[in-house]
Parts: C-alpha cells; sequence; structure tokens
C-alpha cells in the first residue's frame, strides 16, 4: 500500500493555517507545522517534549471556547498522552480537533517502529474513548473527506493521517521556547 506523502497531504487537509490556533507536537508534525506556517503567532511548536501537545491543545480550546483550536501531533506523541483523548472526550470542547500523522515511527528519539507499526489502531482508540467524529486517512479521496471535518468544525474530532516512512520537510524552527511563548501568548491576547 502506498501511503501519502506528509509533505503533500499536510498543506491540503489543513488549509487555511490562519483560521485555527495550532499546536503541534514535536519532530516530525513540529516540521510539518512550521514548514506550513513558517511560525505565525498562531502556533506554537513543542520540542523534547514527548505528550504535551495533546493536553495543551485541550487547555487552550477550555480556555479560549470562541477559537478554533487544532493539535497536530505524531503517532509516538498521542501514544504518550492517551489518558488526554478520554479526558478530551468528557470533557467534550467543541472547537478542538486533533490530527495525528502517523508513519508508525518515533522520530524524536532515531526513528523507531512505534506502536502503531505493530498494530496499535489510534482511530480506534480514540473511538473507544468515545469520540463520535473519528477518521483515518490513507487516501487522497479521504483527504478530502478529512478535509470537510476541518472545514465544517464540529469536536471534538480526531484524525488519524496515515504517512510514509518519508522525511517532513526541512526547517529550521526557532528553538527558544521562551520567544515563541510569549509570540503565541501575545497573539492571544491581542
Amino acid at each position: 500500500m502506498n501511503l501519502l506523502d506528509r509533505k503533500k497531504a499536510i498543506p491540503i487537509l489543513i488549509g487555511d493555517h490562519k483560521r485555527f490556533l495550532i499546536i503541534s507536537g514535536l519532530a516530525g508534525s513540529a516540521k510539518d507545522i512550521g514548514f506550513l506556517t513558517k511560525e505565525t503567532p498562531n502556533t506554537f511548536l513543542f520540542g523534547g517534549a514527548m505528550g504535551g501537545a495533546l493536553p495543551t491543545s485541550l487547555g487552550l480550546a477550555l480556555s479560549r471556547p470562541n477559537d478554533r483550536v487544532l493539535c497536530v501531533s505524531g503517532d509516538g506523541d498521542i501514544l504518550m498522552s492517551m489518558g488526554c483523548l478520554a479526558t478530551t472526550v468528557t470533557i467534550k470542547p467543541k472547537n478542538l480537533i486533533i490530527i495525528c500523522v502517523d508513519n508508525a515511527l518515533y522520530l524524536e528519539t532515531g526513528g523507531q517502529t512505534s506502536h502503531t507499526g505493530l498494530g496499535v489502531n489510534l482511530e480506534m482508540i480514540a473511538k473507544g474513548c468515545g469520540f463520535s467524529i473519528t477518521k483515518t486517512i490513507i487516501t487522497e479521496q479521504e483527504l478530502l473527506e478529512g478535509k470537510k471535518i476541518l472545514d465544517n468544525f464540529s469536536g471534538p474530532a480526531f484524525i488519524l493521517l496515515k504517512v510514509s516512512e518519508s522525511s517532513p520537510p526541512k526547517y529550521s524552527r526557532n528553538w527558544n521556547a521562551s520567544e515563541e511563548k510569549f509570540k503565541f501568548r501575545k497573539n492571544l491576547i491581542n
């Protein structure tokens, strides 16, 4: 099976990134979102804190109910915060959509096979937690169907984007977390 190339799939799926507040996981998804947004003030990229993107996105969604919050994270990051999937469903923030970019690898630590490469199905876990809107995207047609979920924005929703093992886009990000936090916070205040 030919899986999607993340460099092409993510921009198609997200479309206009400026309509969201975006929290990205680390490694590949941080490069995906950094490349797509050029770290505009509506984005915050995690680095070196596996498992932090989803709980941060949930907190942001709860504190900003009138904003559309998008969590874009990798399979390893979501695996580290699976309890937060259950918490998300019990709280039901209508303004939160989670995109899990699943390449079945732990890119942050060297490319080892992740649990999803060994048969764990994160969409089934999300359904089991109680997400009423879930979608696994493997084909270009499914990519367009997933885009409709983002366009209609009715959360909480979980999208599993299965991608090939191809590298994320080359992107040199700002690693000064204090600067990035300040920029993101300033955007929220304005």
